[in-house]
């Protein structure tokens, strides 16, 4: 069996911002996962959780390196997510709803 992840792997997340995706990104953080930034459009230039906000996957993935990312959007705009998620070449998905 791969390893898919480790403790090494760059995480961002999408729907960085609200309520859900500050509840688990802190969670992730607080239990080692190296958060490396996340994605709230309209909202980049910021910081959060004392890691970066980025408008855009895209903007994320150039910045951070990361190929795998926590989608926390709501249900309303999650395929949207997902497919931005893939135009940047993210490899390893992991969704809540």
């Amino acid at each position: 069996m791969s390893i898919i992840i480790n403790k090494d792997t760059k995480v961002i997340c999408q729907g960085f911002t609200g309520s859900q995706g500050t509840f688990h990104s802190k969670q992730a953080i607080d239990y080692g996962t190296q958060m490396v930034g996340g994605v709230t459009p309209g909202k980049g230039g910021s910081i959060h959780l004392n890691l970066p906000v980025f408008d855009s996957v895209q903007e994320a993935v150039d910045r951070t390196k990361t190929r795998c990312y926590s989608n926390l959007c709501s249900a309303k705009f999650a395929t949207k997510a997902i497919h931005e998620g893939i135009d940047a070449n993210i490899k390893n998905f992991y969704m809540h709803h």
